[in-house]
């Protein structure tokens, strides 16, 4: 598929030693690695195209402009979106949210509609709905997961009332790697007459999405989780929707004129892109979105995919393991406890031995309480991990649980 030494030399940082380890590098659902072409081309933006966008007449700022347009149609490419116009920069997935829970409710919702979200969800889907519920006196609900932590889709459908007026649900789980069945959610919430937004921020560095093939209404994504820069993101929106929304901030750029009596809004996308945009990041993150796209989201997932199954038979084998996640469709993370020993204690012994994953609640709280524990360990993966950092990691899982006496 492709030559996993090649693309280890891409990362620099994957060669650091920490303790005097190797680092062995598995917290990639939280933020990934950078590959050196996108330091590269951030590098060049600020020492040879660093001007403000879309505001001189000089040469500087028509280049800087050129590239930061020419950064969304790669986004537009990158998600299959008919026009670039659908396509707003944002910081990252957490503001592409709220701006449309802010934007949408104010145009759309009233005391006493309903929004559906799900058991699984990022704080990030949770929370800002919460805001326009006190705001709005909104109602939210949400579909609760089976025993394997898959979607319930019969509670799910259960939910649909008259009031329904929008979903708002992950396509992949930050913590179980449960891939939702998108394609049936849009298609049911469709047939009801109801929108939906898609929180890609665990599917696009790992999967194909479509905005047109899915038809979804919203998807929203993070650059620094697609081994872009940090503080850029993408919500992607149709037409029809965002044309009626309103402004979530108000500023330079996504104006047309203002005056004391009254104030224009601006076109299509800089209607939601007020003030100085990331036009460095932009560029950044379109260069990360070429990199993932010149090796192909075909082969990462099949690779991906090769690593959760090596690590999942792995984890088997390691005594009083409990694995948190066993849907059949399922993206490459791995959660989990070890009977007896803290998650903090085992993220913290793994550290010591050059071994990076994610402890905690992984801003998934509703989720721990429905799975009834406080935390998880998180191992996620990305295609330049190898077999050989998996066997490190159940080697060190084997270390601590052996001075645990466990």
């Amino acid at each position: 598929m492709f030559d996993i030494s090649t693309i280890r030399k891409d990362f620099p940082i994957l060669d650091s030693q920490v303790y005097g380890k190797p680092l062995v590098y598995l917290d990639n659902g939280a933020t990934t690695q950078k590959p050196k072409c996108v330091l590269d081309k951030l590098n060049d933006c600020y020492l040879h195209h660093n001007a403000n966008v879309h505001r001189g007449v000089h040469f500087l700022s028509q280049d800087a402009t050129d590239l930061h347009e020419a950064s969304r149609r790669t986004v537009q490419k990158f998600i299959n979106a008919s026009s670039s116009d659908e396509i707003i920069f944002t910081r990252g997935t957490t503001e592409s949210i709220n701006l449309v829970a802010y934007s949408f409710s104010e145009t759309f919702l009233r005391e006493g509609d309903e929004v559906i979200v799900s058991d699984m969800e990022h704080h990030s889907n949770i929370v800002s709905w919460q805001l326009v519920q006190r705001r709005k006196g909104i109602v939210i609900k949400h579909a609760r997961i089976t025993e394997n932590q898959e979607l319930d889709f019969e509670h799910f459908k259960s939910l649909f009332t008259e009031r329904t007026k929008l979903v708002s649900i992950t396509h992949v789980s930050n913590v179980l790697g449960t891939i939702n069945p998108v394609e049936e959610i849009v298609a049911y919430a469709h047939s009801r007459n109801v929108p939906v937004l898609i929180d890609g921020a665990q599917s696009t560095p790992h999967i194909r999405v479509d905005v047109q093939a899915l038809d979804v209404d919203f998807l929203v994504f993070s650059g620094h989780k697609i081994y872009g820069p940090t503080g850029v993101g993408v919500l992607y929106g149709k037409r029809k929707w965002l044309e009626q929304m309103i402004p979530y901030q108000g500023g330079g750029e996504m104006i047309q004129s203002v005056s004391f009596e009254n104030t224009t809004f601006n076109e299509l996308p800089y209607k939601f892109e007020a003030g100085t945009p990331d036009f460095i990041g932009t560029v950044g993150l379109a260069s990360a979105l070429d990199y993932v796209t010149s090796i192909g989201l075909d082969s990462i997932a099949a690779y991906e995919t090769q690593l959760l199954q090596y690590a999942t038979d792995k984890f088997k084998s390691i005594p009083g393991m409990q694995i948190y996640g066993n849907a059949s469709d399922k993206s490459a993370v791995l959660s989990f406890l070890v009977e007896g020993i803290h998650h903090y204690d085992m993220g913290l012994l793994l550290d010591k031995m050059g071994i990076a994953v994610r402890t905690g609640h992984h801003c998934a709280q509703p989720l721990m309480q429905v799975l009834g524990i406080e935390g998880t360990v998180r191992a996620s993966f990305s295609f330049y991990n190898t077999f050989e950092e998996v066997d490190s990691l159940v080697a060190g899982i084997q270390r601590v649980c052996k001075m645990f006496g466990v």
